[in-house]
């Protein structure tokens, strides 16, 4: 069969270029009554002409530069789960971290709420379905307050703004002839609120040994089904969506993900049901001007982020052309093929990257209710605190591979790296016995020289103060490329030279009365603390609360926590250290309370409180 749409890239490099002749070669043949109007796919209205989604801004932003993240817009089928706040943090992790660099940062997140699946649970329920939604995502609200989760924007698919930008945006696409009446017969998942091809389906038996077909993709049942709706036309993108992807090779990450995207693009995409009957579904948004069809839930769900950026009002651009999406894989080909079809046919730049993460599993299990083995986040982050939590799940989650979860490896890591070795170090170079006089100590320059006769700093010495003064850029990678497992690794592995720095020359042995041995120990504490001052830092943006106390001990104030402030040991190059002299913070206890094992009584993890 022949390619429904014809055209040639020569520089894939540009996606604006491919923008101005996107369907200037286009034919698409007659699939329903209406024609493909091609005239008003032309260009991006007020977008900026190249849209190279590569990297992520790394440089320092200049005034009033956007940046948008967002999350998926969360099903309100079932409570929070653990991979919902996952997404959630990962997100969080990355706006707080472009606060810091002085973006005009907006985070968006909020609950997906209509569908059949909804309308029949509420039905189920006796409630209406606008109350049993507002019931559910009030669970994800709470969830995220108790995570410190510092969205911007929490939106619902319920809200009368939203329902105006997903009529704005369905009557662009009908305009452009994108958009037809048909009818659609083939497979669809009510559970994932999914149409699927034959390719898409396998045979299974239920409980009771009955024949059904199910989903490849999800395992859940699919039934057949016949009905006469609203069509896209998906099937004239394909070759567009493959300049976008060869074009920006970072618009998918990780790169498998990318791979999997280019994969599903080397076949034929069929055109896509975008509507269902209003006699089947009530609980949706109305097809604009056909009151007899209900928008489908996964267009009126994407359009989501459109609505957060201020669409369809003027002045949405500049949020959406720096959109960024986290979302699970299990919803990749929603966002990374239909999603962007829909954009470009509406005239719209695809979003800059969306990065995919993989899932948490249990005993490699992945998590169901009926298996029972579903983590509550609510309840861990009670157990663990709201740090705790955060910390383990960004320490541990990597994006291109399913993570297993389990308690007691909670607590090793939380102990390990948080309450041990972070906090340890704290707490030593803050304890009155080391530093009588609770101040931020002086440096002298002479003893970390080399080769000088009076110096008493060795290579090691010199070798952590390389790899801490290097220690932003290399965190500040990997928070952009959303891989802050090895951001925090890193930070770890320069807390672990810092306690060896300390323990290698044993500052509690020094002769306070000697002033070799007294310029010596203000040197170590001097050093150690400036260490710590910039791993509070770099944490911010992964665990907040425990970097304000950090940092609140320190002495440093709210006015020199940004990215700009991290001039690490400025006295070792000549310059002038603002906190050499100053008071110390208040000591208000451990940085991170030691977690002991669950208590088989209440099964409640009990905390330590370790002084050094």
């Amino acid at each position: 069969m022949r390619n429904p749409c014809r055209f040639i890239i020569r520089n894939y490099s540009v996606v604006a270029r491919l923008s101005t002749r996107l369907f200037a070669q286009c034919h698409v043949p007659q699939a329903g009554p209406q024609r493909l109007d091609v005239g008003h796919m032309s260009t991006y209205q007020g977008y900026p002409h190249r849209l190279d989604v590569r990297h992520m801004s790394t440089h320092p932003p200049s005034d009033e530069e956007h940046f948008f993240i967002t999350t998926p817009i969360f099903y309100v089928n079932a409570s929070p789960h653990l991979g919902h706040l996952y997404s959630a943090v990962t997100a969080d992790c990355l706006h707080r971290y472009k606060l810091l660099q002085g973006f005009k940062s907006k985070f968006s997140t909020g609950t997906d709420e209509h569908g059949l699946k909804i309308q029949q649970a509420a039905e189920s329920a006796g409630k209406d379905p606008l109350i049993f939604c507002t019931d559910v995502s009030e669970r994800f609200k709470r969830l995220f307050v108790q995570c410190n989760i510092s969205y911007t924007d929490y939106i619902r698919t319920s809200d009368p703004v939203h329902r105006r930008a997903v009529e704005r945006f369905w009557t662009v696409l009908q305009d452009k002839g994108l958009i037809y009446k048909g009818s659609y017969e083939g497979w669809y998942s009510m559970q994932d609120e999914s149409f699927l091809t034959p390719s898409q389906v396998a045979d299974a038996l239920d409980s009771s040994g009955k024949d059904i077909k199910i989903s490849l993709d999800s395992g859940h049942k699919v039934e057949w089904m016949k009905e006469e709706n609203y069509m896209f036309r998906l099937s004239a993108f394909r070759r567009p969506l493959l300049a976008w992807l060869r074009g920006n090779p970072g618009a998918i990450q990780p790169e498998r993900f990318y791979q999997d995207v280019l994969q599903w693009l080397q076949e034929e995409l069929p055109d896509l049901s975008v509507s269902r009957q209003r006699s089947r579904l009530q609980w949706g948004v109305p097809v604009p001007g056909d009151p007899q069809q209900t928008v489908y839930v996964w267009l009126d769900a994407l359009v989501n982020y459109l609505t957060v950026a201020g669409y369809p009002d003027a002045g949405h651009a500049q949020w959406w052309s720096s959109a960024h999406h986290v979302i699970g894989k299990d919803i990749l080909k929603f966002h990374a093929v239909y999603w962007p079809a829909f954009l470009l046919g509406a005239g719209l730049p695809p979003p800059r990257t969306i990065c995919v993460h993989s899932h948490w599993t249990v005993g490699g299990k992945k998590m169901s209710k009926s298996v029972g083995n579903v983590v509550d986040p609510v309840e861990k982050s009670g157990r663990f605190g709201t740090d705790g939590l955060r910390y383990f799940l960004l320490r541990q989650g990597v994006p291109d591979s399913d993570c297993d979860y389990d308690d007691g490896k909670v607590l090793k890591v939380l102990n390990a790296e948080l309450a041990d070795s972070l906090g340890g170090l704290l707490n030593r170079c803050t304890a009155p016995a080391l530093n009588p006089a609770q101040r931020y100590p002086p440096f002298c320059p002479e003893l970390f020289a080399a080769g000088s006769g009076g110096g008493r700093a060795t290579a090691d010495d010199r070798r952590l103060l390389e790899a801490v003064r290097g220690l932003p850029a290399v965190v500040g990678r990997h928070y952009e490329a959303l891989h802050a497992y090895k951001a925090l690794e890193a930070v770890g592995g320069c807390v672990r030279l810092t306690n060896g720095f300390v323990q290698r020359h044993a500052p509690w042995k020094l002769d306070r009365g000697d002033e070799g041995d007294r310029r010596w120990l203000d040197t170590l504490l001097h050093v150690a603390l400036e260490c710590l001052r910039t791993y509070g830092l770099l944490l911010q943006p992964a665990v907040p609360e425990t970097a304000d106390r950090l940092l609140c001990r320190l002495g440093v104030g709210p006015g020199e926590r940004s990215w700009s402030a991290l001039s690490f040991l400025p006295r070792a190059r000549g310059m002038a250290c603002p906190f050499e002299g100053r008071a110390l913070g208040a000591d208000c206890g451990v940085l991170f309370s030691r977690l002991e094992p669950l208590d088989t009584d209440d099964r409640k993890p009990k905390r330590t409180l370790k002084h050094a």
